[in-house]
C-alpha cells in the first residue's frame, strides 16, 4: 500500500471529524456538561480535525458573546474526558473513542482582517483603476 504524498486530510478523516463535531454539538446543546460557564455560553464548533490515526480530535470552537475565550476553552478542556465519554453513544462504529481537545477558532478574526483590507481605500482605488481600463 502506498503512502499518500499529500498532507491534506483523507476522506475518512473529514467524515469522522464531521461526525465528532455533530456529536459534540449534541452533547453541548443538551446541557449534559454541568458547568455554569459552558451552560450560559453559546458555543459554535466550526470544525473538528482528526489525527491520521483517528485517536485525537481537535475541535475549533468560538464562544459567542464572550470577550474572554480562554476561560471558556479552559472549561471545555477541563470537561474533555466527560465529553469524550458522552460521545460513545453516537460514535459506536469507532474502534477507539478519540481524545477531544478544544482550541480557539481564530479563522473569523482572519476573515475580518482580510475583509477590512479589501475594503480599504488603497485597494478600492486599485480596483477602480482596473475597471476604468476595461
Amino acid at each position: 500500500m502506498t503512502k499518500a504524498t499529500s498532507s491534506a486530510p483523507s476522506q475518512r478523516m473529514l467524515r469522522v471529524g464531521e461526525q465528532v463535531r455533530a456529536a459534540i454539538t449534541q452533547v453541548l446543546q443538551r446541557g449534559e456538561v454541568s458547568d455554569d460557564l459552558i451552560e450560559k455560553t453559546v458555543i459554535s464548533i466550526s470544525e473538528v480535525r482528526m489525527s491520521p490515526d483517528l485517536k485525537i480530535a481537535t475541535a475549533y470552537v468560538t464562544p459567542l458573546g464572550v470577550k474572554d475565550h480562554d476561560t471558556v476553552i479552559a472549561a471545555l478542556n477541563k470537561h474533555a474526558k466527560f465529553i469524550r465519554g458522552r460521545l460513545g453513544n453516537q460514535l459506536r462504529q469507532m474502534k477507539y473513542m478519540p481524545e477531544v481537545r478544544f482550541r480557539d477558532d481564530t479563522s473569523f478574526d482572519n476573515y475580518q482582517k482580510i475583509d477590512a483590507l479589501l475594503r480599504s481605500p488603497e485597494v478600492q482605488r486599485d480596483l477602480g483603476a482596473d475597471e476604468d481600463q476595461d
